[in-house]
């Protein structure tokens, strides 16, 4: 069985370029092309018998996320990969917002690509690792934000980081005081103050707390 594809690209040398990439494997079948969203979607119309829809972003009139939100809603049966240039990270994140199943830049090699589609196809996600590695980060992200108001709430001198930051290593309040050439008196009034800012009762908590809010 073939897999039906769409290229979408405002560049002509570049739809050229992944049509002689994707000639390499019988199984896939390109059935049309298009220049912008736009387009595609008018050709969508006559045909959407289509497996897959290799996307670009940047395109005039309907850009690729624009596009792969409206054909996700329309057609959610296709699958959709975004073939970009750059792996920027807002871009990743829109458009796997938009319902993307797949990111891939432009170099990717034709087997690449080939894997990429039917791994797709198959339900998995083609992804090239710095981009896996961007969507990670964007994922992750948001868990440290998640108690805005604490960490807005939460300023630390740099004096009070500095002990914060050597209590997580484990460290003695003399050794502290032995390193940043300061009495334990004073090692023990910085972590006072650094208890009652993040309303926690012991270094454990405190050092967990600072960590969360990226204090440390």
């Amino acid at each position: 069985m073939k897999i039906k594809t769409a290229i979408v690209d405002d560049n002509s040398f570049l739809i050229t370029a992944i049509k002689e990439k994707l000639s390499f494997f019988d199984i896939i079948e390109i059935k049309f092309t298009a220049i912008n969203g736009g387009e595609l979607l008018e050709k969508l119309q006559d045909n959407h018998n289509i497996d897959i829809i290799l996307m670009d972003i940047e395109m005039p009139v309907l850009n690729g996320i624009e596009a792969t939100e409206l054909v996700k809603q329309k057609y959610p049966h296709i699958k959709i990969i975004m073939l970009t240039v750059f792996d920027n990270d807002e871009n990743i994140f829109n458009a796997i917002k938009a319902g993307a199943d797949g990111y891939l830049l432009k170099e990717v090699n034709p087997k690449d690509l080939s894997d990429g589609m039917i791994e797709t196809l198959n339900g998995g996600a083609a992804m090239n690792p710095s981009i896996a590695l961007k969507t990670l980060k964007l994922l992750r992200n948001p868990l440290q934000i998640q108690n805005q108001k604490d960490k807005e709430d939460i300023t630390l001198t740099v004096r009070e980081t500095e002990v914060l930051e050597q209590l997580s290593k484990g460290l003695s309040y003399n050794a502290i005081a032995d390193n940043l050439i300061v009495s334990t008196g004073t090692v023990r009034k910085h972590i006072e103050n650094i208890y009652k800012k993040l309303q926690v009762h012991n270094k454990i908590e405190a050092v967990q707390k600072a960590k969360r809010n990226n204090l440390i």
